[in-house]
């Protein structure tokens, strides 16, 4: 449609729409001049892996090693990574939902099966304990979290994490960990990890982040695993072998990402509150919308369940996204393909002009 030249606002797209910052080009471009396109060691540079710990130790206040961090092609292989070092044949891992897409399939593919817990609107779309505790069988060998999450843009409290980590120490739990929006929270929350909650935690969490959302190098691929160093070991001897090591030059970006000036960050955090702002009090005025709390990411993720029992403009979220597409020409992406039916995320990592522009067709859309 955009070819043909129809004015289509997208706001599907799971990225932020910043420059990545100048001082990480030119390092990159400076690791290119100095001869840096050679192979390095598959689980990433000593210099990237004590960056990656420093800067965690220091934000989280739990001491790692670089001998914990592990250095991949962005955080969908280091979660691949993660999985497949530790899930068996017929292992269920439990999966919140909403979920991010690719969860449930990297899941499978390594021979586990993915447990869909359902979560409500009401709760925030936060797993509560008890339905945690319910959901444990004899073959449950790990919990997977997203906070910040992607699709909700939920950020779970310190004590409402703690108490999914008292389960997921009763029942000898793996906790894999997705923090890869960490460093994007509102309104002065903290950004808490999970490892940090209760002693020992740390021992069964494998903690995976990234500079894609934080530095807006989404394109860079360098994403990492921090956890404890004998299964660093193992997910380094396996990326040895599925890929070697990342790519040379956004590993040298990446350092520069992590050891410079961090102004941009606050800058772009401040940015998408702004944004956050905008979106969420638009669509919590139009008709029969509802949403949860925005805490953190670049997200809403808003119930459309009253438009579509009226059927006018289909009855399953994706056909609702495809007639938006088709009447009023903006693009968000269908609550089924996260696990929610009757939902629909639309992100904000977009300029305001465009959002609210935007924002007026779906409220047009949504009154039809």
């Amino acid at each position: 449609m955009a070819a043909s030249g129809v004015d289509v606002i997208d706001l599907s797209v799971g990225e932020p729409d910043f420059p990545t910052p100048e001082h990480i080009c030119r390092a990159a471009e400076a690791a290119i001049r100095a001869g840096k396109t050679k192979y390095t060691p598959a689980a990433g540079i000593p210099a990237l892996r004590a960056a990656v710990a420093a800067d965690y130790t220091r934000r989280s206040g739990l001491p790692v090693t670089a001998a914990q961090v592990v250095v991949s092609n962005g955080a969908k292989h280091s979660l691949h990574n993660a999985f497949t070092a530790l899930i068996n044949e017929g292992d269920e891992v439990i999966v919140p939902a909403p979920y991010w897409v690719s969860y449930a399939e990297l899941i499978k593919l390594c021979g586990g099966r993915p447990v869909i817990l359902p979560t409500r609107l009401e709760d925030d779309f936060k797993l509560r304990p008890a339905a945690l505790r319910a959901a444990l069988t004899p073959a449950t060998r790990m919990l997977l979290l997203c906070s910040p999450s992607n699709p909700t843009g939920v950020v779970y409290s310190a004590e409402e994490l703690g108490a999914l980590a008292d389960v997921a120490l009763e029942a000898n739990l793996g906790v894999v960990a997705d923090e890869i929006y960490d460093q994007l929270v509102f309104d002065g929350r903290p950004a808490v990890s999970f490892a940090t909650l209760r002693p020992g935690l740390a021992q069964n969490t494998v903690v995976v982040a990234g500079v894609s959302k934080t530095y807006s190098m989404t394109g860079w691929r360098i994403g990492w695993t921090i956890c404890p160093e004998p299964l660093a070991k193992a997910i380094g001897n396996l990326q040895s072998q599925e890929t070697s090591n990342p790519c040379s030059i956004s590993q040298h970006a990446a350092l520069a990402a992590l050891t410079g000036p961090q102004e941009c960050v606050q800058e772009m955090c401040r940015a998408f509150q702004r944004r956050r702002d905008l979106v969420a009090g638009r669509l919590a005025a139009m008709p029969g919308v509802r949403l949860p709390t925005i805490g953190g990411a670049f997200y809403a993720f808003f119930d459309i369940s009253a438009a579509l029992a009226r059927g006018r403009n289909g009855t399953t979220s994706a056909q609702w996204c495809e007639a938006l597409l088709e009447k009023e020409h903006v693009a968000l992406v269908a609550g089924s393909a996260f696990g929610a039916e009757g939902h629909v995320r639309m992100s904000f990592a977009a300029a305001e002009e465009k959002l609210s522009s935007g924002l007026d067709r779906i409220g047009r859309f949504v009154q039809a």
